[in-house]
């Protein structure tokens, strides 16, 4: 049936829905009268099929108009039957004027009214509503079974179950795994902090305990998969309830946070997904204040540098949301660009988007752009910043990071742009290699020209992003494909961590509120020990740590040190309407002499002194070798 054209199905109900028809009226006819004999006598098989061309073009009309034969009846419930009963009625109804106007036009109207005795008019619509639900659900009863054998993939969600949460979320996931053929656990019960839910039942399975239940009952159930269904859970006590799930080495999969959900209806066991990093950290979304945010970047030119890499390629999908009048994505690896250039164009239809190819190091690529394009917004993205490689080429860091984003800078102030966002790191803060010492001097020359251009300058600083090109979770977890080891530099590491999307809703925020010359610092929440990311990435995985997956210390990297910071000592804080970014006080120092100073040694720079890091030392006092 699931091949056939759908004007055979539809022919093909219509032909059982009249048999139906017919047989209901037979059997009424028969209950109405004593006997077989009294029925032949009556003559009323006779006149039933003299009457039944009218009869049948009444119902299919009436079925026809309810649209009986649209309704996909795979998905049918109490509505469907609701539906077939009120169209029998209307039907039966129907037939009954017809028949009596016309009886009486034909003058042939006796002691019987409309042919029929009215009895059997009461019967009908039962019948007709009995049998075709019937008829309907044995078919949608023998597709379900059908399409049970196709199924070649095996359903993840089965098993002995633990649902943590029984709310409306979870009464739901339960329902539709209840109705589903392919959804099929042997067995389920709940988990809920709520001490009134305890020991009361949802959709026939029980409550047995909170959150310290999860454990116990676990080992004393043979439990073979927890699914977290509380949807509204803040981060932090989601994170604190998966961490205890973890220690059961049962399978972990979650429900997401209802703000990814775009209704009721997704909360079904195909929107169930593994448990992710993100889920464990414990972090609160940023609110954005959408309003501000659109309120700036509608309707303008915004041109992103480095717009193919993880933030870069990030910021350009947010940034269509808000409708720019034009998108223009800058980057020097096209292959990226192309990528981002293609989704973006399936995405957003009716987005002015130009990609382009070149880098930040170009003075005259730059100025041919700005001139061409004049961009009111720029967010510079564009920058190395992988620790060891550029301790390893410390002149390719300055050229790319420093001097890139000095000639963006002065691009923007020769051409007019209104607002410049740089994006910064945590390495800025007291460096330890290069790459954090030239994201430092990245952010003082966005201080300086703040200071004598119209243009609004700020820089946007953030800690490690979850998920970016050559982050540590990709690693961990090609290593854990692998069989292992996993490999962590210190145990003692620990590190800020934000998701790609958290990231970039920073950077659209800081360039709403900017007034020019700020540092935005978000707040990052407790920081994480590598080791235990690590860990956990290995558990989510279905390991266990340091018996099937081991984990191997190497040392810290030059350049490398334990713990990051996000603010200089002498930087202090300021809260903004979002309380959860900061704006750190800048420091002060000699604009001009510093500008002049970075010209001056430009040559040597590009001539890939040995003396580098001695030269940066100059400027960025804060900058040190680490132990």
């Amino acid at each position: 049936m699931n091949n056939l054209n759908k004007y055979v199905k539809m022919t093909g109900l219509i032909i059982v829905d009249m048999v139906i028809v017919f047989f209901s009226y037979v059997f009424s006819l028969y209950l109405r009268f004593s006997s077989i004999k009294d029925f032949n006598d009556s003559e009323m098989l006779s006149k039933l099929l003299l009457a039944l061309p009218f009869i049948l073009a009444i119902y299919i009309i009436v079925f026809a108009v309810m649209n009986f034969y649209r309704t996909i009846w795979n998905y049918a419930g109490v509505m469907e039957i609701a539906k077939i009963a009120l169209s029998s009625f209307i039907a039966t109804l129907i037939t009954f004027f017809v028949l009596f106007i016309y009886s009486l036009y034909m003058g042939k109207l006796d002691s019987q009214l409309a042919v029929f005795p009215e009895s059997v008019y009461i019967c009908i619509p039962f019948f007709v509503t009995c049998f075709i639900v019937a008829e309907r659900f044995a078919i949608k009863l023998l597709i379900r079974n059908s399409n049970k054998k196709y199924k070649r993939t095996r359903s993840e969600i089965q098993g002995r179950i633990m649902i943590i949460g029984a709310g409306e979320a979870a009464a739901m996931l339960i329902n539709n795994m209840k109705n589903s053929d392919y959804y099929k656990p042997s067995y389920v019960c709940l988990v809920d902090d709520d001490i009134n839910k305890r020991g009361m039942m949802v959709h026939g399975y029980s409550v047995l305990g909170g959150r310290e239940s999860i454990i116990p009952v676990a080992e004393r159930e043979n439990i073979e998969l927890i699914i977290f269904c509380i949807p509204s859970c803040p981060a932090e006590e989601k994170s604190k309830i998966l961490k205890i799930c973890q220690k059961t080495k049962c399978r972990l999969k979650i429900l997401p946070p209802i703000y990814q959900l775009s209704s009721a209806d997704e909360i079904s066991p195909k929107n169930v997904r593994n448990v992710e990093i993100e889920d464990l950290l414990g972090r609160t979304p940023i609110k954005l204040e959408l309003d501000s945010i659109s309120g700036y970047i509608k309707d303008k030119t915004v041109l992103v540098t480095g717009g193919g890499g993880s933030i870069g390629s990030e910021l350009c999908r947010q940034i269509a949301v808000n409708k720019p009048k034009k998108l223009i994505i800058f980057d020097i690896y096209e292959n990226n660009a192309y990528d981002i250039q293609n989704e973006l164009k399936k995405s957003f239809e009716g987005l002015d988007l130009t990609v382009l190819i070149g880098s930040v190091r170009d003075t005259r690529r730059l100025d041919h752009v700005f001139e061409k394009y004049h961009p009111d917004i720029v967010y510079h993205a564009a920058a190395h910043k992988h620790v060891p490689l550029m301790e390893d080429s410390p002149c390719e860091a300055v050229k790319n990071n420093v001097f890139g984003t000095l000639k963006t800078v002065r691009a923007a102030d020769k051409y007019g742009v209104e607002r410049f966002v740089l994006i910064s790191t945590d390495k800025a803060v007291n460096p330890t290699n290069i790459m954090g010492a030239s994201k430092r001097m990245c952010e003082m020359v966005v201080q300086a020209y703040n200071k004598i251009s119209k243009t609004n300058y700020v820089a946007v600083r953030f800690g490690n992003v979850l998920g970016s090109n050559g982050s540590v979770v990709p690693l961990f977890k090609r290593q854990i494909e692998q069989g292992g080891p996993v490999t962590v530099t210190d145990p003692g590491i620990i590190r800020y961590f934000m998701t790609i999307p958290e990231a970039v809703s920073l950077v659209l925020q800081a360039g709403g509120e900017a007034n020019g010359g700020e540092i935005f610092v978000l707040d990052m929440g407790e920081p994480v020990k590598i080791v235990d990311l690590a860990e956990n990435l290995i558990r989510l995985s279905g390991y266990e740590p340091y018996v099937d997956i081991d984990i191997k210390f190497t040392g810290l990297r030059p350049g490398e040190k334990r713990f990051e910071e996000l603010l200089m000592s002498e930087e202090g804080l300021t809260k903004t309407d979002n309380e959860l970014i900061y704006i750190g006080k800048p420091i002060d120092f000699d604009e001009k002499g510093f500008l002049d100073s970075l010209d001056s040694y430009k040559d040597e720079i590009y001539s890939d002194s040995d003396e580098i890091r001695e030269w940066v030392m100059r400027f960025v006092p804060t900058y040190h070798k680490p132990e």
